[in-house]
């Protein structure tokens, strides 16, 4: 099933991201994780593709895979230009093929010091292409509410856009944020420049203030006054910063699926009970 093909069916698409084991740990790891999600019957769920070498790229498409073929659920495997030549493209999109995965996150990917990137493929519209042209598959890709870090401004980052899902990006993932305003105001821009597929609002719970913290210098994401005060209250009180942070994000979600949002993609840091906590409390509102 082609994750295109979930929405606008007049509810709200429900989705999670996972990602890979350490290169140190077994990838039948992902099972604890993947057990505690399959209840909330989630629409599909993302796999990240790893920064720790050809073995964590690997079981990428093996934990695909297994979301796919073992749990039943639609799977979308992330690929990434800064880690993969087209031959390695080419050798994924077959494992994948093989596998019955046939959803693909096209991304640039994020550029790390120790690790110099591939460059073969330089944006991640001409990586969309490339899957398209060697095959029959859903392909979405990646969009920043508040802009790339790396983008000018936000007409640029707004043309960026439109030039993948003009490659045949069929559905686009949003990047974490904490204020809906941005985000709405980031919906409107698509809109105007003619960017209409399906768009799914990405959200991680604060459940730690030094990773959050990290996450937020890393893609841009502003912090509303609002949850400035939660961590400044909480940061140094684990357990009371996560029933700030679930209840911020369940607000937060509640909010966009009133006013309509495609989607919800919860990026669940392979924490089942935390996505079970907010599935079950926003599982009323999305069936409205």
């Amino acid at each position: 099933m082609k994750i295109a093909s979930l929405f606008g069916q007049g509810r709200t698409v429900f989705s999670c991201e996972v990602f890979p084991p350490k290169k140190t740990s077994p990838v039948d790891t992902i099972y604890k994780t993947l057990d505690g999600l399959k209840d909330l019957k989630p629409d599909f769920i993302s796999v990240t593709f790893g920064a720790g070498g050809s073995q964590v790229n690997q079981s990428t498409w093996e934990i695909a895979s297994i979301i796919e073929n073992q749990y039943k659920i639609p799977a979308m495997a992330h690929l990434t230009c800064v880690r993969s030549t087209p031959g390695e493209v080419a050798e994924v999109l077959s494992q994948l093929k093989a596998s019955n995965v046939e959803n693909i996150l096209a991304l640039r990917g994020d550029r790390t010091p120790d690790m110099p990137p591939k460059t073969d493929f330089l944006h991640a519209d001409e990586l969309v292409s490339f899957i398209l042209r060697r095959g029959d598959f859903g392909v979405s890709a990646a969009c920043y509410p508040e802009g790339h870090l790396e983008s000018p401004d936000l007409v640029s980052d707004i043309r960026y856009l439109k030039q993948k899902v003009d490659a045949g990006a069929q559905h686009l993932v949003s990047q974490l944020f904490f204020d809906n305003e941005e985000y709405f105001r980031f919906l409107e821009r698509c809109r105007i420049a003619g960017i209409n597929v399906p768009i799914e609002a990405g959200i991680m719970p604060v459940l730690s203030k030094s990773s959050i913290e990290r996450m937020v210098s890393m893609c841009g994401a502003s912090l509303p006054r609002k949850l400035t005060r939660i961590l400044g209250r909480y940061g140094d009180h684990p357990e009371a910063l996560r029933e700030a942070g679930l209840a911020y994000a369940i607000d937060q979600i509640s909010e966009l699926i009133a006013e309509g949002v495609d989607g919800i993609h919860l990026y669940t840091m392979n924490n089942p009970e935390v996505a079970k906590q907010i599935a079950g409390s926003i599982s009323s509102i999305r069936a409205v």
